[in-house]
């Protein structure tokens, strides 16, 4: 998989560039399984209740989204790929299986995987520690690269879902697993929690630049103007007579401290499941 540049034709194609899709099979061509397809609602960055939850979003291309197998319950029945997809809903290639009773379902494509390989489910001794497939943290050899990781026992993996994203599993302790997470955090979770082996697929997707404003509007993305330029009725930093620096350090438009200010809620109940944080960026201080 790579990433392909633009003939410089125009001032807008000259700086964009677009993945070549390599890693699909029959890019293209190839069709989704309809059984698996429902139309994505769009909601304009709006919660149930209509209030702005999300700034700067709205419009953009209509897609369908792929129903994906974050749970992969189906335990100790052969899956065999009949191909890798590129998905629009999500960062990621998505591989379609088909198992041995002719049931088909998506899961994250991991690198590598390609179309013919065989996946398999479950903690069965005969499910090997190998990309694609799913198993307990517990049978997980330690030191290996997993994805899709559950964080409660049966609800679907919810960690390390997009592009190129992965965990170690670094120890066990008793009926926990630590795992390293991308920051560099370490978290505990139950060893009981489920995770597919491998790292997730399409890690130049970090690398495609746009190119041009419109090609974010068709993805959903508005243009994003700053606190300073508003007013001090819309944003804590706006207002003031011509350009000014905002009159405080940064922050929301809820005043939640930017650059380093913590955030997290010291009650936040998974607090507990953090061994050690983050290493701290150059804005932040330690703790």
């Amino acid at each position: 998989m790579g990433v392909r540049q633009y003939n410089p034709t125009s001032a807008g194609r000259r700086a964009g560039s677009v993945s070549d899709f390599a890693d699909c099979t029959h890019p293209g061509k190839n069709k989704p399984e309809k059984s698996l397809l429902v139309r994505r609602k769009k909601k304009g960055g709006r919660n149930n209740q209509g209030i702005v939850t999300s700034r700067f979003r709205g419009g953009g291309h209509k897609q369908m989204l792929r129903i994906v197998d974050f749970k992969r319950k189906k335990d100790g029945v052969d899956a065999t790929v009949v191909q890798v997809e590129y998905a629009p809903c999500r960062s990621a290639r998505i591989a379609l299986l088909q198992y041995a009773d002719g049931e088909k379902r998506y899961i994250l494509a991991p690198d590598g995987m390609k179309a013919g390989d065989k996946v398999m489910s479950g903690d069965a001794d005969t499910v090997e520690p190998r990309p694609g497939n799913c198993m307990p943290l517990s049978r997980v050899p330690v030191g290996m690269a997993v994805h899709c990781i559950e964080i409660t026992p049966g609800r679907g993996g919810q960690i390390c879902r997009s592009a190129g994203c992965s965990a170690t599993l670094s120890a066990r302790e008793k009926d926990w697993a630590l795992l390293t997470m991308p920051s560099g955090e370490i978290r505990r979770v139950s060893a009981k929690c489920r995770a597919t082996i491998g790292v997730v697929s399409n890690a130049e997707h970090m690398n495609i630049s746009m190119g041009k404003a419109g090609r974010m509007r068709w993805k959903g993305r508005k243009p994003h103007n700053r606190g300073t330029t508003m007013n001090p009725t819309d944003h804590p930093m706006g207002g003031g007579e011509g350009r000014t620096a905002g009159g405080r350090n940064p922050c929301s438009p809820s005043g939640v401290p930017a650059k380093g200010g913590k955030t997290r809620s010291k009650r936040k109940p998974s607090n507990s499941s953090i061994v050690r944080r983050r290493p701290a960026g150059p804005f932040q201080t330690a703790n």
